[in-house]
């Protein structure tokens, strides 16, 4: 099975579809999305449809755990960025819009492919596996051999492996794309980037596909339309900022 990953769409559609374009040349079985399809963006509508079009299996994020959160009023809104997008964009959505995200989980155990789909680490929907430390303590709490996660929008694969010294961790980034082939004996933690908002200093939307069969997995950073994003952010009303950040990747 090849699954196609994503992460951290944040309800930018115009770079999901630039994802989605150069993914069917790379044939996949399955889409794998990460957490937080909203958040940021001008798109929530858009994102949640082609989501569901493509019969996604979905975990939760934590800005979509936090739009959830001010659809129940369980959540006072503050005088944030993150606060502003994230009711802006439920006053654009269906009541069938969040009802949708409300099935998704904390998490997400698969048997066939053996791995664990979360947002943040293994663990938990809010750390960030963003460093070899906090790695080290995801494998600590977690003893599973691969793990899917997102979050940080930066893609990377973690790799720890039992030694006669103890365990070693060892971290890769792929700035520019590239892939990794997981060896036999060891545990990963892969994240194949952020779609809708990179943070590693390229601004190319960032995915990955993951080759069960062969247990490779491979980052593709794909160009889009950045000026059309900003320009819906900013004709939408949302903070400049987050218009601003996309094209510095930051």
């Amino acid at each position: 099975m090849r699954l196609l990953l994503l992460s951290d769409i944040h309800a930018n559609h115009t770079a999901l579809q630039a994802v989605l374009n150069d993914a069917e040349k790379r044939r996949y079985d399955q889409v794998i999305h990460l957490g937080d399809a909203l958040g940021y963006g001008p798109h929530p509508r858009e994102v949640l449809d082609t989501l569901r079009d493509l019969d996604a299996v979905c975990v939760l994020g934590n800005h979509d755990d936090m739009l959830l959160q001010y659809a129940d009023g369980r959540r006072e809104t503050k005088d944030s960025i993150v606060s502003m997008a994230l009711m802006w964009q439920l006053s654009r959505l269906s009541e069938r819009d969040v009802a949708w995200v409300r099935l998704w989980r904390d998490g997400i155990d698969d048997p066939h492919v053996g791995a664990r789909y979360r947002h943040g680490t293994p663990v938990s929907l809010d750390d960030y596996t963003d460093s070899v430390p906090a790695a080290r303590e995801a494998f600590g709490h977690w003893q599973g051999r691969l793990g899917f996660v997102g979050h940080t929008h930066v893609p990377a694969v973690y790799a720890t492996l039992n030694s006669p010294v103890g365990d070693w961790i060892k971290a890769q980034h792929f700035t520019d794309g590239g892939s990794y082939m997981v060896p036999p004996s060891t545990r990963v933690i892969l994240n194949p980037g952020s779609v809708g908002q990179p943070r590693d200093g390229n601004p190319q939307a960032s995915y990955a596909v993951f080759d069960t069969a062969r247990a490779h997995f491979e980052v593709f950073r794909v160009p889009y339309d950045i000026e059309r994003a900003q320009e819906a952010a900013l004709e939408a009303g949302l903070p400049q900022v987050l218009a601003a950040r996309l094209a510095i990747g930051k």
